[in-house]
């Protein structure tokens, strides 16, 4: 549901209404609230429906993370990116399912249950109730469903290691993961501090702009956001890079390590099909490497998991979180039981795996082999991107130890990255994820060609291909959205989006 600057009350009406007649199909959806007064005919969000990640607080809906955990959680705030977007008129008309905590790439992990892909192939036949279900992605499933299925303008994510980009891929939408500390994470339910963002779906690079810019905005309660001196220089330097925002001055890099064998033909082909035509309208394509990328899944999941445990340790059933009592004849002045059986019910199995790989990576027999091998790794997969870039990183210090670390603009480089979103289009949905070790297994590997971005803090947009490249039928998954990311240097969103609205231009 595409929807300009000029919404008006019916549109309201429209999308609760779209929410009434789809979501018991899509189980995008785990509360709604009552519509918003209008606010003054001015205000740039006025009287649109925006749909919020059920990992964000809002005052007027509860907050479950979709755990048992959280499951009676009300916020007495909202958190600064749903203040600032009832401050510019939007109606926040629900929150959406989600992994629990976060955790997860096929939205499977969820006390509410798993999202369905809501997408149609045009050229199906077969009754939506006797297609083969897919997975809307993770962990922002019910974002990105939402969305998809016309039932809001525009839904707040989360994105850790991929959480906003794999499931607009599957999806078919826009999905926005931005520079890290551009957006306020205060009154965010935290699963890894130094990686999580919040993240913007809409079905277009233009609503999906239109909502960032609203919340791009420093936040004196967020220590982890970035000032206002670092967000203008790296604007600046952007703008100095390319100064035309046009295609035949843009250099875009191809990173041949996200094209690995395991990439699935009817994701490759309209990706290639994208990059020739940029090409082909004056765009100049740059072949590049990142040596680092296949260290990095790995070092992401060590690294997420070992401050995922640390941000659990809150939720011991006295002060956080629920409380399941012991049973009757147990020892009540045994806190450690308490804390056990408290978190073994209401920790679902994914978020016990990882905070048990967590703590044991932050164990003093672990710690100099898992964690800060993985800060090593991390440190230089952020080198990778500085060396191919044309814009300098204006976070690194000019005095780095490292020989190898340059924050200098190179003229040769590139200004944006250019691979496929995931390996391959919308899996089919599993209901019990954990019934098959191998199939499990799988799953984590969905987010390969997201993390490293995450692990570098850098802005990167998913934009939906046309998916009747492939000449494959429905079952072979040739029909099914295929998503290219777009990766900038920190702080350049802005050059991101732009080049997503290029990309937008090629599909019509």
């Amino acid at each position: 549901m595409r929807v300009g600057v000029n919404v008006t009350r019916r549109w309201i009406s429209s999308w609760r209404h779209s929410i009434r007649e789809k979501d018991s199909s899509v189980n995008a959806f785990v509360s709604t609230s009552q519509p918003a007064p209008s606010g003054p005919q001015n205000l740039p969000l006025r009287d649109v429906a925006i749909a919020v990640k059920d990992m964000i607080c809002t005052s007027d809906m509860p907050t479950s993370s979709s755990s048992a955990m959280l499951k009676d959680f009300i916020s007495p705030f909202d958190a600064t990116v749903v203040a600032l977007l009832r401050n510019a008129g939007a109606d926040i008309v629900g929150k959406v399912n989600c992994d629990e905590f976060g955790m997860g790439s096929l939205n499977t992990h969820s006390v509410h249950g798993p999202v369905v892909n809501p997408f149609q192939p045009a050229s199906s036949s077969i009754p939506w109730a006797e297609r083969e279900k897919r997975s809307a992605g993770g962990s922002s499933g019910g974002s990105a469903a939402a969305v998809a299925a016309g039932m809001c303008y525009a839904a707040l994510s989360t994105d850790t290691g991929g959480s906003t980009r794999l499931p607009a891929s599957y999806c078919g939408v826009v999905g926005l993961k931005p520079s890290y500390g551009l957006i306020s994470r205060w009154g965010v339910i935290s699963f890894a501090d130094s990686l999580d963002c919040v993240g913007v779906m809409a079905q277009d690079v233009s609503a999906t702009k239109r909502v960032f810019n609203i919340l791009n905005a420093h936040d004196t309660k967020d220590p982890t956001s970035a000032s206002p001196a670092a967000r203008q220089l790296a604007s600046s330097e952007a703008a100095r890079a390319w100064p035309a925002l046009a295609l035949k001055n843009l250099r875009i890099g191809i990173p041949h390590e996200y094209f690995p064998s395991e990439l699935s033909a009817e994701v490759l082909t309209p990706v290639r099909a994208a990059i020739q035509a940029l090409k082909s309208r004056g765009a100049t394509i740059v072949p590049v490497s990142l040596p680092s990328t296949p260290y990095a899944l790995s070092a992401y999941y060590v690294l997420s998991s070992a401050e995922a445990s640390s941000n659990m340790a809150r939720y011991d059933g006295v002060q956080y979180g629920l409380h399941v009592p012991l049973p009757p004849g147990s020892d009540l002045t045994n806190s450690a039981s308490m804390y056990a059986r408290t978190r073994s019910v209401g920790f679902g199995a994914e978020v016990q795996k990882r905070i048990l790989l967590g703590t044991y990576a932050l164990t003093a027999d672990a710690f100099d082999n898992y964690f800060l091998q993985a800060q090593r790794i991390r440190a230089l997969v952020r080198e990778d991107f500085n060396r191919v870039f044309r814009v300098r990183d204006v976070l690194a210090s000019s005095s780095s130890s490292s020989p190898n670390t340059s924050t200098d603009a190179d003229p040769e480089g590139v200004d944006v990255l250019l691979h496929p979103s995931a390996i391959r289009t919308a899996p089919p949905l599993e209901l019990d994820p954990d019934a098959m070790p191998g199939d499990a297994l799988q799953s984590y590997v969905q987010d390969v060609l997201t993390v490293p971005a995450s692990l570098a803090g850098l802005p990167a947009l998913t934009v939906p291909l046309r998916n009747d490249l492939t000449g494959k039928g429905e079952g072979e998954g040739g029909e099914w959205p295929v998503g290219v990311s777009v990766v900038g240097q920190w702080g350049c969103d802005e050059v991101v989006l732009r080049v997503g609205e290029f990309l937008e231009e090629i599909n019509n």
